[in-house]
């Protein structure tokens, strides 16, 4: 089973970048989707960018053109890096992955989770 951990998480002020890890057990690129997720407090979870098994990747549209995700498939690792960080990001940061070839885009689809990573952007 795959089994996840974020890392890269911080502070950072307005405009700056972070870039997130989730480290898999596992090979998640041949059996896996693989998302990140953000949860603000007060919030429900939200969808932020997902890598589906056949490379395609899918951005909301919050995040699109500052954010990419990419894998590395020697390291078995998902990334998250994000540009041009606005305080509206700040959340908790969850890598997410699910057996299928389709790629849900909400959370409650998802049953294997990381810990999650603080990301903290101030004004």
């Amino acid at each position: 089973q795959v089994q996840l951990v974020e890392s890269g998480g911080g502070s950072v002020q307005a405009g700056g970048s972070l870039t997130l890890a989730c480290a898999a057990l596992g090979n998640m690129y041949s059996r896996y989707c693989m998302t990140w997720f953000r949860q603000a407090p007060g919030k429900e979870r939200e969808v932020v960018a997902i890598r589906w098994i056949s490379g395609t990747v899918t951005y909301a549209d919050s995040v699109k053109g500052r954010f990419t995700i990419y894998g590395d498939n020697d390291k078995n690792t998902l990334y998250l890096q994000m540009n041009s960080l606005k305080p509206e990001d700040t959340a908790m940061y969850y890598c997410a992955a699910r057996s299928s070839i389709y790629c849900p885009s909400k959370f409650s689809e998802y049953s294997i989770w990381g810990q999650g990573t603080q990301v903290t952007v101030s004004s």
